[in-house]
């Protein structure tokens, strides 16, 4: 699926970005965001990131996001589901 939204074309120079850039880092803040309030899984906010799982793990840094957002019974599920 496509999604259009309009951005004034001064964000790309006041952000030093290009379109492409903006969109890739709007994806990956967004994904950090709803991973941090617990909205989706590490694997789900990597999916709409764009990025995989261990590339998103490296840029929660940036956003000052821990990559441990897991209760203790998330965490025991996931080391479960580990193959």
């Amino acid at each position: 699926m496509k999604i259009s939204i309009e951005v004034p074309e001064t964000v790309f120079s006041a952000l030093r970005k290009n379109p492409e850039e903006f969109i890739q880092e709007m994806r990956i803040a967004s994904a950090v965001k709803w991973y941090e309030l617990g909205e989706v899984s590490q694997a789900k906010a990597a999916e709409i990131a764009g990025l995989t799982r261990s590339e998103f793990i490296q840029a929660l840094p940036r956003y000052r996001v821990d990559f441990m957002q897991y209760t203790a019974e998330e965490l025991e599920m996931e080391m479960n589901n580990v193959d």
